[in-house]
């Protein structure tokens, strides 16, 4: 059992400063204010001295952790995320791998995972294999470029399973509903996520009914279909603003690189507070710098070698203070977008809040986002 005092509750729609919190059994118990704390007699105590804690973080989108991409070594990846405020994550496998490549690191991640060793692992969220080759880091290495084949690719749905909470598609792609089916097939409650497209906001739509409920790093890698010339036209990020039951994952660097900050704030006011998702989308791509482009101070943003932005350097941590800096949110709406957000949108309805009866995940911060302390399942870190 673990009791924190002299907390600043960051719940689903307020902070409530001088607060206490209550957990066991890996999930929280109660809350209240201090003036009316109970006795912790028998309890871990855990004195927060007054600073946030707020549900643990969610990251949907991830390849890697610290400098250690999850395929190579799922321990080490989640291990780092996890002292580092992630409590749950969904690796992410890229279009760039073979098919054989897709089985066989699918299987060292359930491997590690089910022998207990990635803890805050939660299931997969798989950039592959069928999105729109004209798009993403690395693309020159897309083995997937040709015709969907049912026969290419049931073996990596097959090995993911049940374990897969995303497939990321691009809609324009002949025969992607075939594709859809076949992973509904597999696992029922899977979602799709639209990414790496130039889809219309109609081939959008068509995949709607299937559960496509996420704009995979919305406003990266998605293209601009001109009309007319001099007209702008529509596509996957207008699909996105449009529908209010589609999540927006952003990517929110230092800079403002992968999502300028005007963008982010006009995002923001479309979307509201309750379809923003916060993603690291981290890699450890080695690419130098381009020479063109003004990349100065840009120091969490990688490259590949063919001068194309390649996910970030970014912990989700990260992402949350640059959330605020870049658009005014507060941690409640940070929070939303980082926990509440990523768990309701993947189907985790068991965290994400402080509520009675959640997994008893949390962080505890300064206001700045320093972490101070990690909590999973109720346990110090």
């Amino acid at each position: 059992m673990l009791a924190i005092i002299n907390a600043t509750l960051v719940l689903h729609d307020r902070l409530q400063p001088e607060s206490w919190l209550l957990a066991e059994e890996g999930k929280i118990v109660s809350l209240g204010q201090m003036k009316s704390a109970p006795s912790f007699a028998g309890a871990e105590v855990y004195d927060a001295k007054g600073r946030f804690v707020g549900p643990g973080l969610v990251d949907i989108h991830c390849h890697a952790g610290g400098t250690t991409w999850f395929y190579e070594d799922p321990e080490k990846a989640a291990r780092y995320l996890l002292e580092n405020g992630t409590t749950t994550v969904l690796p992410t496998l890229y279009f760039s791998m073979t098919q054989e490549e897709l089985v066989r690191n699918f299987a060292t991640l359930q491997e590690a995972w089910r022998a207990g060793k990635t803890p805050n692992v939660a299931g997969f969220y798989t950039e592959a294999p069928y999105m729109n080759p004209k798009f993403g880091a690395d693309r020159e290495n897309n083995p997937w470029n040709g015709p969907i084949r049912r026969e290419e690719y049931m073996p990596v749905l097959e090995q993911a399973g049940q374990d897969a909470r995303v497939w990321v598609v691009a809609p324009e792609r002949e025969h992607i509903e075939e594709f859809v089916k076949d992973a509904l097939a597999v696992n029922p409650n899977v979602r799709f996520a639209v990414g790496h497209s130039e889809a219309t906001p109609y081939e959008v739509e068509a995949l709607i009914p299937y559960g496509l409920c996420i704009g995979t790093h919305h406003t990266n890698a998605t293209g601009m279909l001109p009309k007319y010339p001099e007209c702008r036209g529509v596509c996957v990020d207008e699909a996105v603003w449009y529908h209010d039951d589609i999540y927006a994952e952003i990517i929110c660097d230092r800079m403002g690189i992968h999502v300028d900050p005007y963008m982010q704030r006009l995002v923001r006011k479309i979307k509201g507070q309750d379809r923003i998702i916060l993603i690291s989308d981290a890699c450890v791509f080695d690419g130098p710098v381009p020479e063109v482009g003004d990349y100065d101070g840009a120091t969490d943003i990688l490259f590949d070698w063919s001068g194309e932005i390649a996910g970030s350097k970014l912990l989700l941590r990260d992402s949350c203070r640059n959330w605020g800096k870049h658009t005014g949110a507060g941690l409640v709406e940070v929070f939303r977008a980082a926990s509440y957000n990523p768990a309701q949108a993947t189907g985790f309805t068991d965290r994400g809040e402080i509520v009675p009866g959640k997994r008893a995940d949390l962080i505890v911060i300064d206001g700045d986002f320093t972490l101070h302390q990690v909590i999973f399942a109720g346990d110090l870190i």
